[in-house]
């Protein structure tokens, strides 16, 4: 007789120490992908930015090293290194304790990005091992882990002195573990774009950067002493500005909001928030307070000036905010995010306090730039109108009859309502839409067949966009409206289906389409990258299939050399052009079973870079884009 599945108290699994950390990594550093490893440098960084903060330390380095390892060091006070009531050295305490830091009351640090005590731990616990050197009090301590696990013996509890010095400050070299994350390389251009933001945000900070790790060493000094008014016009160099950079400080409730932002010649908005220099990718109650104020106040302004009628409707915030390119940071004593990773601020006196500070200082400012003002509340105007235009279209393109997915039969849609459960496939071509549609599970899987490549739309008018019949299928189908940054419509709650996934064939044909459909997204409903609604399927390339033994599917030509060297008797080999080529069954083993298939989620990290990149690879000017592949034509797996 089999034992039964019993739940009791043996049942209860404790892990110890920093256990946790390497059994659920992505708890606490959002994900094992390149994004998470980054993400260790930047825990450690945060901390040495918080003591600059404090008024302790004036340089950060950061050194990718020729090993794989990292180094952070900065020039503040030093970890402090005396016995704790814990009974051992309290950096000791600090990285092998979750939730152990300086930062849980105000009195050592006022403001702070690292406040769940968890960041340098959780680095520790992540690495193969990680080397730590404290300067403080005229003497060099050293500390040495493994996994997390200290390797140093402490002398009466504390570390020892292994010579004198005059400097202070805190080192940290740390090797992240190769078991935990899918890569162990970091990738430099997110880390320099990280850092050079976080110079941008403390002026008198200034942060050296130098990757080892190639035949020459790459050295950059970031100091930017113009603070956020130098990001804002960084952000804007290649475009048509309107006016010069507005900037505006404020404090109240111990709150400090610092706001800077200027209108460029473009139908779309870029406003970043900060809170304590961490970017919040998700925004929050930050960017919720000075959005609708300043939606307020222009419009204010624009009904006392008579550009709005009495019988004229307000502008949405959408169309106050059409070319607006805007930084707003804030310095919080007690912030709260959604999340280890930061990237939603949820302290609902931050939008009580942001409001506050941009109503009084942005109405000082109008009243005495009124030109300013006039040619401001002109991009409002010009986003109304394209609205209106766009609201028309979309009445002609979208919701008549003719246009529904009934009757253009493109759409396979799902039986389920629930959106928590539904995915919509996004396929190429006719031929693997038609396996698609037979091998789905009906109950929560639709599917939408693309024919050929979708329009650019970054090169591409509003009125073209809307008239394209593969976007406007796609617009329909989500359900949440389009084109966040011209309309005020898109609604992420009325959005239908938990996933989007883009399925294309594995060549370079399917990479095009995948990279158009995610122009699309970015641009046009950015809010669906953001939320990690969107996903990328991972069709395989081979199928192996051996005299003796079970078949497998392999995804690339590294999962291909794998099974070479561990199996050893005759094999047939099938190679995958497309998906078109599966049958049903074989579509669904690999590609459509959740419990098989491999997917990839879209991130985003760097919402200036990614923009960037967006502009520079899908825009018009060539010159860029051949530069761009050139430097990273190494970094580049090639299908031959």
């Amino acid at each position: 007789m089999t034992k039964a599945n019993t739940y009791d108290a043996s049942s209860i699994t404790v892990l110890e120490g920093l256990e946790a950390v390497r059994v659920r990594p992505g708890m606490y550093i959002g994900s094992v992908s390149t994004k998470g490893l980054n993400h260790l440098i930047y825990e450690i960084m945060d901390n040495a930015v918080d003591e600059h903060l404090a008024g302790y330390c004036t340089t950060i380095r950061v050194t990718l090293e020729a090993d794989g390892s990292a180094t952070v060091s900065d020039n503040g006070r030093g970890i402090p290194v005396g016995m704790h009531e814990k009974g051992i050295s309290a950096e000791r305490l600090v990285f092998t304790t979750l939730h152990a830091g300086g930062k849980f009351d105000n009195d050592a640090y006022k403001t702070s990005g690292g406040l769940h005590g968890v960041g340098s731990s959780v680095v520790n616990a992540l690495s193969t091992y990680m080397h730590v050197t404290v300067k403080t009090g005229g003497a060099i301590y050293e500390d040495h882990y493994e996994r997390g696990i200290p390797t140093l013996e402490l002398k009466d509890g504390l570390l020892p002195v292994v010579g004198k010095t005059r400097e202070s400050g805190t080192t940290i070299n740390f090797l992240p573990d190769d078991t935990i994350f899918d890569k162990t390389r970091f990738k430099e251009d997110d880390v320099k774009s990280r850092l050079h933001e976080t110079a941008y945000l403390n002026p008198e900070l200034t942060i050296i950067y130098e990757d080892k790790r190639g035949a020459e060493v790459e050295h950059i000094e970031y100091h930017e002493p113009e603070g956020i008014v130098g990001f804002i016009k960084d952000m804007n160099k290649s475009k048509e500005n309107i006016h010069d950079v507005i900037y505006f400080k404020g404090e109240s409730e111990g709150i400090t909001v610092e706001c800077a932002f200027q209108y460029v010649n473009e139908f779309h908005e870029n406003v970043l928030g900060f809170c304590n220099n961490i970017y919040n990718a998700e925004g929050g109650t930050h960017l919720t307070g000075f959005k609708t104020m300043f939606t307020n106040v222009i419009n204010t302004y624009a009904r006392g000036l008579n550009i709005l009628k009495e019988k004229d409707v307000n502008f949405t915030g959408a169309d106050v905010r059409n070319g607006m390119t805007a930084v707003i940071s804030i310095k919080h004593p007690d912030p709260r995010f959604e999340g280890q990773t930061k990237t939603k601020l949820d302290n609902q006196d931050a939008a009580k306090v942001v409001s506050k500070v941009t109503g009084d200082e942005i109405v000082r400012y109008f009243d005495r730039n009124l030109e300013t003002l006039k040619s401001i509340i002109g991009c409002a105007e010009k986003a109304a109108k394209i609205r209106k235009t766009e609201e028309k279209a979309k009445t002609n393109l979208l919701t008549k009859q003719k246009f529904s997915f009934d009757s253009n039969g493109k759409l396979a849609n799902c039986e389920s309502k629930d959106a928590s459960k539904c995915e919509i496939f996004i396929v190429e071509g006719d031929s693997a839409g038609g396996s698609a549609k037979t091998a789905r599970n009906r109950m929560y899987q639709a599917i939408l067949p693309i024919r050929g490549k979708i329009l650019n739309v970054e090169k591409a008018s509003i009125d073209k966009i809307l008239a394209n019949a593969e976007i406007k299928t796609m617009i329909n189908a989500f359900g949440c409206g389009f084109s966040e940054g011209y309309g005020n419509d898109f609604d992420i709650s009325k959005l239908r289906y938990d996933k989007i996934i883009i399925m294309a064939d594995a060549d370079v044909d399917g990479a095009h389409i995948s990279t158009l459909l995610l122009t699309l997204f970015y641009r046009f409903m950015p809010e669906l990258i953001y939320e990690g609604h969107v996903y990328i399927a991972m069709p395989p390339l081979y199928k192996a299939m051996p005299s003796k033994g079970k078949e497998e599917y392999l995804y690339d030509d590294k999962a291909l050399e794998k099974y070479r060297k561990r199996h050893k008797g005759p094999f047939t080999l099938q190679r995958y052009k497309g998906l078109g080529e599966m049958d049903a069954e074989q579509l669904w083993e690999t590609t459509l079973d959740p419990d098989t298939r491999l997917l990839k989620q879209v991130e985003i990290e760097d919402a200036r870079m990614a923009s960037e990149v967006t502009e520079m690879l899908m825009g018009t000017e060539v010159p860029p884009r051949k530069e761009f592949i050139y430097r990273h034509a190494r970094e580049a797996e090639l299908d031959v």
